[in-house]
């Protein structure tokens, strides 16, 4: 992953059982160095593209296609906003129905909910939206041409298995928006900009730092 070598480093205090003295560092990334997408930005459609994530792909796959390199897989989780690979990433249809089968066993196909189907009007009109959770025993009356209609049963609501909600959870996680590739450069310049240390009271330089030494008593 590209992502970690964008990271400045620090001077750490050493706490490895083979170090010489109290005064000893080793040299890391800095993983709390952290950056996220401004919120403003997140709004701003025209500097994004809709994605599908298809199934088997993974962020290094997203940015190989995308941008045509695959260690940009961060840049990609970034501008989705995905801070948590394995919860927020969607698993392949092999990996989510074994997800399942370990979460609910025997109840994997027991109806968690009802959810209601499309109803149209004699003049094609919706008049019951599809997908929205109703009772076991929800039945829907209209008017229809001065005809009083009573829709029930299997004719108007369909019942949603522990599986189907899961993998209805899932799918919803394949679609993100990406940073369109024209704007690809200057967020990699902004983002190099803000891993910059600076003037501050540990900064080596613009890429290392060094962290206070607790193991030194000052009397």
């Amino acid at each position: 992953m590209g992502y970690f070598r964008e990271l400045p480093n620090l001077l750490y205090q050493s706490f490895l059982s083979d170090k010489r003295s109290s005064l000893d560092y080793v040299e890391v990334k800095n993983l709390f160095r952290r950056v996220k997408l401004r919120d403003d930005l997140q709004n701003v459609f025209t500097i994004f593209d809709k994605y599908e994530i298809p199934d088997e792909f993974r962020p290094e796959n997203v940015a190989e296609e995308f941008y045509g390199n695959d260690e940009l897989d961060w840049v990609v989780l970034i501008t989705a906003n995905i801070t948590n690979v394995r919860s927020q990433w969607p698993l392949n249809n092999r990996d989510i129905y074994q997800y399942s089968l370990e979460k609910y066993g025997n109840t994997l196909n027991d109806t968690r909910f009802f959810e209601t189907k499309e109803i149209k009007d004699s003049k094609g009109n919706i008049i019951l939206e599809k997908g929205k959770v109703v009772d076991s025993d929800f039945e829907f009356k209209y008017t229809d041409n001065n005809i009083n209609v009573i829709v029930k049963g299997n004719d108007v609501r369909t019942g949603i298995s522990n599986y189907t909600y899961e993998t209805k959870l899932n799918e919803e996680k394949r679609s993100i928006y990406i940073l369109k590739q024209e704007y690809l450069q200057q967020f990699l310049n902004d983002f190099r900009d803000i891993m910059i240390y600076g003037q501050s009271s540990g900064a080596i330089d613009d890429n290392l730092a060094k962290t206070e030494n607790t193991n030194v008593t000052i009397p």
